[in-house]
């Protein structure tokens, strides 16, 4: 390696390069190693920046010739594998590692560990089931039996695994409290604005129990499915979570949880971010009454006339770019709410209505529409072709229509299913507009659709949690268990959540976990692994995160300090 000087202009760009021989071109090739800067530049921050940087050079080029001393490795060509043996090592999850010690959590694990007395280390469970979650999601058996891809230690059994599960979720109100604290203290979690919405997983079962109910399914399945509601922060970081029957309406899980983060946690005062699922009376009058605010979408279709009026008024409309149009108006309203008695009270709030009307939204509605009112003729005219389930969408556009409560097929009365005209053209008049309903006043109309806008950022994490975790299908059948299961995805988003901001959003967690995935060697013998796999992710992490992955031979030793160094 040496330094190089390369002239741009009338200043000189200073590299640390390294040259070897290519044997298929049969010529010396260099790369670049460090790019350092423009000399004038670095003189600002060196006495003189080129003694500075060969000494980094020479010290670089003495630690080659150290690590490049040959290894002697004796093979035995006639040595067959073992069964069950593991010869392949993973070094990905040194990423994991860093970040699952920078939020302190094998400090909370053990010290449940010792308060439980436990027979097992809840943190060695819990870390095999977090790093697995985002690198190779599976079932807890296979998880279970791929353990031996990671070097850390792993003396528990499978039935173990179980065990942990069931008791670590008692503690489950005082690990996002720990870890809304780390968040605090090692990644300066900021910002007094916090995203909240609810999904829900399905289970592939017939038979329903007190948390695995039939309900609405986000995916319009008939399975029974649980609810999980999802708090998150303006950078879309996981704070907390809560889970509830299948049957509990969005709506109804807005309270249990915050009064669990308002017992929990240290916020201040936020203003919470929704859907329009989550914009009820009640919730409404329970942010003002604690002291928050919020932001939340309102319903224009079915609404009351007043809202639709202001809505369709050509009156006060600002025109951005490209045809979007944007007005406000305050709008102060009594609420009546239920009181913890259960009886009605009013609440006043002042509110402001924010509308804003966009081209893409139009046409995106035109189009789903036009499917759904295609769907709705052909359900006219061929009435025995759909049931319940599959007519959903196209339902509402159709008249007389009625289902049998048993087995969901459409009854063909005394008067036959014809087409809503009206309601088509009804809903059209409203394509492309949109509503937001604020305390937050005095703030600008902009200012409050760039806060609602942030919520794309925790609908991104159910797709995370759902694809790249594989939070579904859940194998498990205790409450408890599945409560844990997802306990370990909201981990392992976080984490996720984490890593990819570590590496300035440059890649998803998808392809990270791709690349952390494929970054394993493989046992050559005499504690010699041999690695295959780099690429810009990996580069990346050694860059941002000072992990090295990019050795192409290592001792079971040197993967042993390179997870080590994680957890300093």
């Amino acid at each position: 390696m040496y330094l190089k000087k390369n002239k741009s202009g009338k200043r000189i760009h200073l590299l640390i390069v390294d040259g070897y021989y290519d044997k298929e071109t049969k010529r010396v090739r260099t790369v670049t190693v460090k790019t350092l800067g423009y000399l004038d530049e670095l003189q600002k921050q060196y006495p003189d920046p080129l003694v500075h940087f060969q000494t980094e050079v020479d010290e670089m080029n003495r630690q080659k010739a150290i690590d490049s001393i040959p290894a002697a490795i004796k093979f035995n060509k006639h040595e067959r594998l073992v069964k069950d043996s593991s010869l392949r090592k993973n070094i990905g999850y040194a990423a994991l590692s860093r970040l699952y010690h920078d939020l302190k959590l094998p400090i909370f694990f053990n010290n449940i560990s010792r308060r439980w007395e436990s027979q097992y280390s809840i943190n060695s469970i819990m870390r095999l089931l977090v790093f697995s979650r985002i690198l190779d999601p599976a079932s807890k058996m296979q998880t279970y039996n791929h353990k031996e891809m990671y070097i850390d230690k792993t003396d528990f059994t499978l039935a173990d695994i179980y065990r942990c599960l069931s008791q670590v979720i008692q503690v489950k109100s005082e690990l996002t409290a720990h870890l809304h604290k780390s968040m605090n203290e090692e990644f300066g979690r900021t910002g007094d604005v916090v995203y909240y919405d609810v999904t829900n997983f399905y289970f592939e079962i017939d038979e329903q129990d007190e948390l695995r109910r039939r309900g609405v399914s986000k995916e319009h399945r008939p399975d029974p499915i649980i609810q999980m509601g999802l708090l998150t922060d303006s950078q879309g970081i996981p704070i907390t979570f809560d889970t509830f029957p299948g049957n509990t309406l969005d709506c109804q899980t807005y309270l249990p949880l915050f009064k669990q983060v308002r017992g929990d946690f240290t916020l201040g005062r936020i203003i919470i971010v929704a859907d329009k699922g989550l914009n009820t009376a009640d919730n409404i009058a329970h942010c003002i009454l604690s002291g928050n605010g919020y932001v939340l979408a309102q319903k224009i279709r079915n609404s009351n006339q007043d809202l639709q009026d202001f809505v369709l008024d050509p009156k006060g409309y600002r025109t951005l770019d490209d045809g979007f149009k944007i007005k406000s108006r305050l709008y102060p309203r009594t609420l009546n709410v239920t009181d913890i008695c259960g009886k009605k009270q009013k609440v006043n709030v002042d509110e402001k209505q924010v509308i804003f009307y966009s081209p893409d939204y139009a046409k995106k509605a035109k189009f789903e529409r036009s499917e759904l009112a295609a769907k709705a003729r052909d359900l006219v005219a061929n009435p025995s072709k759909y049931q319940k389930a599959t007519a959903y969408g196209a339902a509402k556009y159709v008249k007389n229509l009625v289902f049998d409560e048993k087995s969901g097929e459409i009854l063909i009365a005394s008067s036959k299913p014809i087409l809503d005209e009206a309601k088509l053209i009804e809903e059209e008049l409203l394509d492309g507009y949109y509503a937001i309903v604020t305390s937050e006043w005095k703030k600008t109309d902009e200012d409050i659709l760039d806060i609602y806008r942030g919520l794309w950022q925790i609908e991104d994490a159910f797709r995370i949690c759902k694809g790249d975790l594989q939070a579904r299908p859940i194998y498990l059948s205790r409450p408890e268990r599945i409560n844990a299961h997802l306990m370990v995805c909201f981990i392992s988003l976080v984490i996720s959540r984490l890593l990819v901001r570590a590496l300035d959003n440059q890649f998803s967690i998808s392809r990270i976990a791709s690349s952390l995935a494929r970054a394993s060697g493989s046992h050559m013998g005499q504690n010699w692994y041999v690695f295959d796999h780099t690429d810009e992710v990996t580069k990346a992490i050694h860059e941002k995160m000072g992990i090295d992955l990019g050795r192409k031979y290592m001792t079971r030793g040197d993967i042993r300090s390179l997870i080590g160094d994680t957890k300093k």
